[in-house]
């Protein structure tokens, strides 16, 4: 048989959901204030970072080729010498 519930499981059902939400709440706020450090410290680390730095050629290298996984760029270049053009 079906009992309803006493009005103090309700007051107590209401305050657990207020608590709960509350918590949600709070929860989201402190996720968004931690994301917005987190890219006002990358927007000041751009910031002061060299302009020179990020368009450096020796960034261009390979780090798998550095380590020996595959072979290097220029390896696989064909070394470019003079070919005579056959005479006709």
């Amino acid at each position: 048989m079906f009992m309803p519930p006493s009005a103090r499981e309700l007051r107590a059902q209401a305050l657990h959901r207020l608590q709960v939400g509350l918590l949600g709440l709070c929860l989201m706020l402190m996720l968004v204030g931690l994301a917005n450090i987190i890219m006002d410290r990358a927007r000041l680390s751009d910031a002061t970072a060299p302009a020179g730095s990020a368009a450096s050629p020796a960034s261009k290298s390979d780090p798998l080729a550095d380590i020996g996984v595959v072979p290097s760029p220029e390896a696989a270049r064909p070394a470019e010498s003079p070919t005579a053009i056959p005479a006709r």
